[in-house]
């Protein structure tokens, strides 16, 4: 049995994410206390929401330093939405809000415009993804997919290594970073009928080979 932890800060979508991972053949435990990241074979940490406020319910519960320390310990971990950008070092919705500082970079908020042309924020409904390399949680997506989105910040990561998906909204912005067990997406696997469904399959079955290979 896969022991998959949901993180729950009051920050995100749990029961739409959980019914999702229990399509897969796991029993998520959605829990907020930082004991049961310890012996989770993985994470989801999903997210809704403003960075600053969803930082402050990380830090209250004592779980930052718990899930940057999953984050290295090589075990599988999936960020979610709002669970992308926390990932980085600073968003912009505060001056010099610190986030998790996993992945070096920063949360910027996207254009309302484009070559004059006024544009919706937030950025929400389906639009494509551009896959540009490959990675077990992406196995069996086709490059050019659609996926649901939900946001009016995205992500950008100073170094381009794990940037494995962009999308264009008023410009190109990380819609899917993976590299090594860390793999977040900007849009919501939950929301993405079949093509999102796979990418959790996809997680759980990375989960079952780390807690095999334990």
């Amino acid at each position: 049995a896969v022991k998959l932890v949901v993180v729950d800060y009051e920050s995100g979508n749990l029961r739409s994410v959980s019914r999702a991972l229990e399509t897969c053949g796991v029993s998520p435990l959605v829990s907020g206390d930082p004991a049961d990241l310890r012996d989770a074979d993985a994470v989801v940490l999903p997210g809704v929401g403003a960075g600053p406020a969803a930082m402050s319910a990380l830090n209250q519960r004592g779980l930052s330093g718990p899930l940057r320390e999953f984050a290295e310990s090589g075990r599988p971990f999936f960020g979610i939405c709002l669970g992308l950008q926390l990932l980085l070092d600073w968003t912009d919705e505060e001056p010099g809000a610190p986030c998790l500082g996993i992945v070096p970079g920063s949360v910027r908020r996207l254009p309302d415009r484009e070559n004059g042309t006024a544009l919706k924020i937030p950025h929400m409904g389906w639009n494509s993804v551009a896959l540009t390399d490959d990675h077990p949680a992406l196995h069996g997506i086709d490059p050019g997919s659609y996926f649901y989105f939900v946001h009016s910040f995205y992500a950008e990561p100073t170094r381009p290594e794990g940037v494995l998906g962009t999308t264009e909204y008023g410009l190109h912005f990380c819609s899917v970073y993976a590299k090594d067990n860390v793999v977040a997406t900007q849009f919501h696997p939950e929301k993405s009928g079949p093509v999102g469904l796979r990418i959790y399959h996809n997680f759980v079955a990375m989960a079952a080979r780390g807690a095999r290979a334990s």
